[in-house]
């Protein structure tokens, strides 16, 4: 059988070493846009050595870059890859992410649903260095075609959005070759490149990454509702609930409320169509 649970959930965890410095803190961030006006005090922080910050979202590609995806070639675990699609995100941030750093992380498959038609496997790594806990990641992963292994269904965690105008809209441009430059921090998938292999999977062209979109996100409502301190993060997740090229334009509307940014992102020149739900910033 494709899944079989209970061996997936009892394999023992898969630990290896990362590292990162300012390099990658950089490329990431230049990967979200970020630099723009170049000068901009605010934007060095982002950019230049000597006042870098690092934006949180960075967890996603600390190190081993797409590595969790790893966890999909656990045991118990043998799905087709053209199957999969990542569906939802979170982190949870136990201090600030340094500049630079060595660590150890620990990757395991902390939950498997049986969605009927579909599985979610929920990709769990932690990651510590020699001060103790950094960050806690979740994916959940969406493999089509492989539910009814007899699993929990598992939960169905839906944000209802306020029934307000938001407090804040931001509107940020995806560059041209964005996605292009995103895919250095570690995510190969020739579907972000490729315009014959993004036609093989149904697209007119290349797609920006879900987690480019996501980290995008992230720096908005940081620089706006957070006053620019990335240290007031706590925890951040979303759903992948559609796609965004690159040259179009995230609107991301948030919903300031005690304790964390409610948001929601769609894409501009589609009528709104929608990019990212559920989205939660939980902060200090």
């Amino acid at each position: 059988m494709p899944i079989d649970a209970a061996k997936a959930l009892a394999a023992e965890p898969r630990l290896g070493d990362i590292g990162w410095d300012h390099k990658d803190i950089q490329l990431y961030h230049l990967g979200l846009g970020a630099g723009l006006p170049a000068t901009d005090p605010d934007e060095l922080r982002y950019t230049l050595e000597s006042k870098l910050h690092v934006l949180p979202s960075f967890a996603t590609v600390a190190g081993a870059g797409m590595a969790m995806m790893g966890g999909l070639a656990a045991p118990g675990i043998d799905i087709n890859l053209a199957n999969v699609l990542h569906g939802g995100q979170s982190i949870e941030l136990h201090r600030p992410i340094p500049v630079e750093g060595r660590a150890t992380s620990t990757a395991r498959v902390a939950a498997l649903y049986d969605k009927g038609k579909a599985a979610v496997v929920v990709l769990r790594t932690e990651v510590a260095d020699a001060d103790g806990p950094l960050w806690t990641s979740d994916a959940q992963i969406f493999v089509r075609g492989e539910g009814g292994f007899g699993g929990e269904r598992g939960p169905s965690v839906r944000e209802e959005l306020p029934g307000r105008a938001p407090d804040r809209t931001e509107e940020r441009h995806i560059r041209e070759e964005q996605a292009l430059l995103y895919r250095l921090s570690g995510d190969w998938n020739p579907l972000h490149a490729d315009p014959e292999f993004a036609k093989l999977a149904g697209f007119d062209r290349p797609i920006l990454h879900g987690l480019c979109s996501y980290g995008m996100t992230l720096k908005a409502v940081v620089d706006t509702a957070l006053g620019g301190d990335v240290s007031r993060v706590r925890a951040y997740r979303t759903r992948f609930a559609g796609i965004v090229f690159p040259g179009e334009t995230l609107r991301i509307r948030m919903w300031q409320e005690p304790g964390r940014v409610q948001v929601s992102v769609t894409a501009a020149e589609r009528d709104d169509a929608p990019v990212l739900a559920d989205t939660v910033v939980e902060h200090a």
